[in-house]
């Protein structure tokens, strides 16, 4: 059930909303009862059957919670609760691919799976061994398995995060009182139609520059420069506001039932550096890999040559973590490299304190490495890859070239405009949505939320508050979102 669907605006979140209010009445356990209830049904509602195997994912990582209450078996039983994590998600997310590299090596006639990614595996298997690690480290035991499944099921960041700490999660979930709800409401209502908007209103209508191109470069094609470049910062821009989209969504949701979700997105294309990208860019993914990767590895206490062997690793990793295939390798490799070259430059001695223009170059550099890195992620292959990065270069391939259509989607309604005008159009609305980007306050900073407050760029030109005329833009920005949902256009992080 996608959050952009009208099934689920109009039929399972008043449903829920309704039930929840009525069961807070009663009691703040009867609360969790219902979003728990609803979480599983949001689910079980893709493929029912995948629901046995979340469900046994949950009842398990519990049970081995409360085994680990016991101080002499704690690290034995948690070390082996991560590995069974871990190999579920590897069995589903990584089979395929393995099987596919010992065959290309040995030549062994290793089946083909074609085994179907549950929605968010790797969001809750994250989750739960984070939740594991914290109970080897000597955090608490949650001993109520209802907020345990709740904590893992929430449906607002189930299926594509924010990744979240069982901490910060569970005391809300149980405390009595949610305090001011119709403010909260009202504010959270606002969020999540502002991420509907990024969604299908941007995000989708950019891919429509995007999806063709990459197609025809996997297939072996090649495309003009003007078209790969146009294609290439389409999808820099789709993923963001497609991303961010859904974590802004997952945070208003929350605020409907009075919970406070992390902050995922902090405009991370005004990143000035690489460090500072992976400030910005999936926060929580970010800190997890830190808390749970990177520190236990050593981070930074063991010197310098081993600090930066340990950041390549968290980063080939977390590309893994994205997906099954070399190109997402390549993606978190050059990540990694880009993490330890910024990492030498800032350690140098003699640099100086950085002016406009040196904020400038360094934001240009930046971002073009970023973009750079999106062609791995995005291709299906490392050859398509490579094809869409001659066609930047301006290189010919041996392919076929690529011939547009010439038809414009707005909001999925086809118009014929010629392929001139279609490459004009597209760069028009890539500048825009690139504009959006850098010089609009991102949501977070428009609606003084709560968990931003720490953020070094708090300051915004337009603040929301709870007044007519910012219903009425929420409305008329709700009546264009929409128009937009008939497209039915997937959440890109729901593959992963």
């Amino acid at each position: 059930m996608l959050f952009s669907s009208f099934a689920f605006i109009f039929q399972f979140l008043p449903a829920t909303i309704l039930a929840f209010a009525a069961a807070r009445r009663h009691s703040a356990r009867a609360g969790i009862v219902v979003l728990a209830v609803a979480s599983l049904t949001f689910y079980g509602a893709w493929r029912p059957i995948y629901l046995s195997l979340f469900a046994g994912s949950v009842a398990i990582n519990y049970l081995l919670g409360l085994a680990m209450d016991d101080p002499l078996r704690r690290r034995t039983i948690g070390t082996v609760g991560v590995a069974l994590n871990l190999s579920v998600l590897g069995f589903f997310k990584y089979a395929d691919f393995l099987f596919d590299v010992l065959h290309e090596a040995t030549g062994a006639p290793l089946p083909h799976l074609d085994v179907v990614l549950p929605l968010g595996i790797s969001f809750f298997t994250f989750q739960q061994i984070a939740y594991l690690v914290d109970v080897m480290r000597g955090a608490k035991v949650e001993r109520d398995i209802v907020s345990f499944t709740l904590f893992v099921a929430f449906f607002p960041h189930l299926i594509a995060g924010p990744l979240v700490h069982h901490a910060e999660m569970i005391p809300q979930f149980k405390r009595e009182r949610v305090g001011r709800s119709a403010l909260l409401g009202a504010q959270g209502w606002a969020i999540f139609v502002a991420g509907l908007f990024k969604k299908v209103a941007i995000a989708d209508n950019l891919a429509q520059f995007v999806n063709p191109l990459f197609a025809h470069v996997d297939a072996g094609g090649s495309v003009p420069a003007e078209w790969a470049w146009l294609t290439i910062l389409a999808y820099t821009l789709q993923i963001y506001f497609d991303f961010s989209g859904y974590s802004d969504m997952a945070i208003g949701l929350a605020l409907l039932f009075g919970i406070r979700l992390p902050v995922n997105f902090r405009s991370p294309y005004k990143a000035t550096s690489i460090i500072d990208f992976w400030r910005r860019w999936h926060i929580t993914l970010s800190r997890f890999l830190r808390d749970y990767l990177y520190i236990p590895l050593g981070g930074n206490r063991l010197g310098v040559q081993r600090r930066y062997i340990n950041l390549m690793v968290t980063m080939l990793l977390g590309g893994l973590w994205h997906g099954a295939g070399w190109n997402f390798l390549i993606w978190g490799g050059l990540h990694g490299l880009y993490l330890v070259l910024n990492h030498l430059w800032r350690g140098d001695k003699w640099k100086r304190r950085a002016g406009l223009v040196t904020q400038m170059s360094s934001w240009g550099l930046t971002f073009v490495a970023v973009v750079v890195a999106w062609v791995f992620f995005r291709a299906k292959s490392v050859t398509g890859a490579g094809h869409m990065l001659a066609s930047l270069a301006g290189l010919e391939t041996a392919g076929a070239a690529y011939g547009s259509p010439g038809i414009l989607r707005v909001m999925d309604l086809p118009l014929l405009v010629g392929e001139e005008r279609l490459l004009l159009i597209g760069w028009s609305a890539v500048m825009v949505a690139l504009a959006i980007a850098l010089f609009l306050p991102n949501v977070p900073q428009v609606f003084r939320y709560r968990e931003y407050r720490r953020a070094p760029e708090t300051a915004a030109f337009v603040r929301w508050q709870p007044s007519f005329g910012w219903a009425l833009l929420s409305s008329l920005t709700f009546a264009v979102s929409l128009f937009g949902m008939w497209q039915r256009v997937e959440f890109l992080y729901f593959q992963f």
